[in-house]
Formats: structure tokens, sequence, C-alpha cells
């Protein structure tokens, strides 16, 4: 199977691009040969059936994977422009995560308070001045659309927030250390339809500041706040596109029977 790059003529500057990624757990081979623009400040949603390497490919991005004994990389992710390759042995997975950071399936706040959830990836960083912590806590709240609900509540401790509240907590806890790319793994699969429609609202005001990817199985979430669509079926890109060609005119027959329904 090989994949289908319907870029537009007059692209979007580059922030991150796969090339040629393979992946595996052990001995299985989860991504084959991946390559795959990512553009800046623009939102890539990953759809597929489950278990297609959707997870894995985005979790490459800033080195996840590394936790687990017996995964391996070939191939590339450059960031741009500095083009680094992320993967390279040499370069720190923890600094990584400071460019690259992650927003996962269900909400995830430290038992710690809300103010402290924020600054925490600032204070892993090595940064201990009170004010600067604030003002960057605020900053992140407000970039999230949750300071005005909890402004007076900074003490508190975050697990008493809403699933909702708690979510945007976990994406404002992401913006806090200024992240070049933000992953999205099925942010809102947890959450109830009004909260799914404020992380999808939040989703489009923040692209302007960071590039987003996505992870989603709802058809109708990918149409709304994409972009870009990649489709990933067994491990490889099937078809990569702006996201009006992918729902209205796809190029691959495999790429519309999963989106009409007939298959997947």
């Amino acid at each position: 199977m090989t994949s289908t790059l319907t870029l537009p003529e007059n692209a979007p500057p580059l922030k991150a691009e796969s090339k040629k990624l393979d992946f595996y757990y052990g001995d299985f081979k989860a991504l084959k040969g991946v390559s795959m623009p990512v553009f800046e400040n623009k939102v890539t949603a990953l759809i597929g059936p489950s278990g297609c390497g959707k997870s894995t490919y985005l979790r490459c991005f800033n080195r996840m994977h590394d936790l687990y004994p017996g995964n391996r990389y070939d191939g590339k992710i450059q960031l741009h422009p500095d083009e680094v390759d992320i993967l390279d042995h040499a370069v720190d997975p923890i600094e990584v995560r400071m460019r690259v950071s992650m927003v996962f399936q269900k909400p995830n706040p430290f038992p710690k308070s809300i103010f402290e959830n924020v600054a925490y990836g600032l204070k892993v960083r090595g940064e201990k001045s009170r004010s600067f912590l604030e003002d960057k806590v605020e900053t992140a709240l407000r970039g999230a659309a949750l300071w005005e609900e909890v402004r007076d509540r900074l003490d508190e401790v975050a697990v008493n927030l809403s699933g909702g509240q708690q979510q945007r907590l976990c994406i404002a806890r992401s913006l806090a250390t200024d992240p070049e790319i933000l992953l999205f793994d099925e942010p809102t699969s947890a959450l109830d339809p009004i909260a799914t429609g404020a992380i999808e609202e939040l989703i489009g005001q923040i692209k302007d500041k960071v590039t987003i990817l996505i992870v989603t199985h709802n058809m109708q979430q990918a149409a709304r706040v994409s972009d870009f669509v990649a489709y990933m079926y067994i491990g490889e890109l099937v078809e990569f596109g702006a996201t009006s060609d992918i729902f209205m005119k796809p190029k691959r027959k495999e790429t519309e029977d999963y989106i009409t329904g007939r298959f997947g």
C-alpha cells in the first residue's frame, strides 16, 4: 500500500515531518514507513480504525515509547526550522517533551493544587521565581479558557474540578512550557457533549500559538477541528490531505470506505 500525499500548491510552512518512520513493539512492526508532513499552526487529525497505529505514531513525537523496554524506532522525525531529528539517541527525550507536549484521553491532573499542576513543567525545568510562575500559570490558564473559572481556587486540589475542567487544566499544564507542538490523544472521548464542544472550540483558538496533532475516532470531530487529515490503516499512511479534500473527494477508495462507514 502506498500513501497518497495530496498537498496544496501553497502549503503552509512545515513544523515537523516524519521520514520513513518504522516503529516496533519488540518484534511487532506497528508503523511501516510513515512519511508525513505536519504544518505549522495547523491542526492535523489522525483517523483510522482501532489498532491502525494512530496513537503509536502520535507518541513517537514526544518519545513516550522510550518509557517502556523493547520499543524501537527506525527513520526520522524532524522538527523545523532547526531540523533536529528528535529520535536521535543524542537528543534528550526530556527536552523533546518540553518542545512537544501531550494531552491524554482521560484527564490526568496530578494530586496537587491547580496552581502546582500548571507550574509543574516549569519547575521541572528549574524555574524558581514565584512572580514568573504566577504570570505563566495565569497566561496558560487563560490560554486554556479556564482562568475565569479557577482564578480564586488556585490552591484547591485539581481533582475537585469537573471532567471538562480537568482536561482544560491538562491543556493549560501543557501550554505553560510554551511547546511548539501539542499532541491530543482522543482528548474528548471521556467527556460529555458540552465539555467536548468547549475543548473543540479551544483547539481552534490555540492553533495560532501551537501546532496540533490530534487522534480521534470521531469523523465529525475530525471534520470540525482539523485543517489536514491523515488516514492510517495497519501501521501505514494510506492518504493525507486537506480536510475538505479527504472528506469530500478522497483519492483512495480505502479512505472513502472508512469515512462513509463502509469499513471500520
